[in-house]
């Protein structure tokens, strides 16, 4: 589907998708960084909840949270105070251009720790290729280890003067998703206004929110 995404520093997102053929809503999402509000018209929902999520949804659009989209398309700086980075060599698959055979390529991964209030944890890998020193791949870790977001970056282009991937594949294990994100216009450092951030509930929609204990059918939803 086609749609649009606002990102602001330093967490806000807005997300809108588009039905094929007729363009109408498919849904519309937007973050503070810390909540997030989903709109589905065709469904009359509207679910909110926490950017963090505990156990996985049944329902998968109740998986997605827009803070995983943010982290993927803006590579994070790195904390002085409470991270460190090391480097290594690593490797990885290509498509060898005579051949076309997959072909063994060396490229350089950084590993991100990070430290917490009780330890330090692995928290990103960011695999750079050696040609180019463009990013190619961000594995984003919880404190436990889990893989939760495997980024793939692909096609790199210039876009108002600025080289960005065209193609943003998000790979989500836990929750078992896959986003891809294909670029058709991309500006930066255009302004933005707070409205523009701002989703309201309509009346008359169906509220889940997914913060709150299910009923005894599994369901969070009520009307309002």
């Amino acid at each position: 589907i086609r749609g649009y995404i606002l990102a602001r520093k330093p967490e806000m997102l807005r997300m809108i998708g588009l039905f094929p053929v007729v363009r109408n809503r498919a849904f519309d999402m937007v973050s503070d960084g810390q909540t997030f509000k989903l709109w589905l018209p065709s469904k009359n929902q509207f679910i909110i909840g926490k950017n963090q999520m505990g156990q996985p949804a049944k329902q998968p659009l109740e998986n997605l949270r827009p803070q995983h989209i943010y982290d993927a398309l803006l590579l994070h700086h790195i904390d002085p105070e409470n991270s460190i980075a090391v480097l290594e060599q690593g490797t990885e698959e290509v498509v060898d251009p005579k051949t076309r055979k997959m072909a063994i390529q060396p490229n350089y991964v950084l590993d991100v720790i990070r430290r917490d209030d009780h330890h330090w944890y692995l928290e990103r890998k960011i695999s750079f290729s050696r040609t180019d020193l463009e990013p190619e791949r961000q594995v984003i870790y919880d404190k436990f280890g889990y893989v939760t977001s495997d980024v793939h970056y692909q096609n790199l282009k210039e876009y108002d003067g600025l080289r960005f991937p065209s193609i943003i594949t998000i790979w989500r294990p836990v929750e078992e998703y896959t986003v891809s994100i294909a670029m058709v216009k991309l500006t930066f450092n255009k302004p933005l206004k707070d409205e523009q951030f701002a989703l309201a509930q309509p009346a008359g929609s169906q509220l889940l929110d997914l913060d709150k204990p299910r009923n005894g059918s599994g369901d969070p939803a009520s009307p309002r």
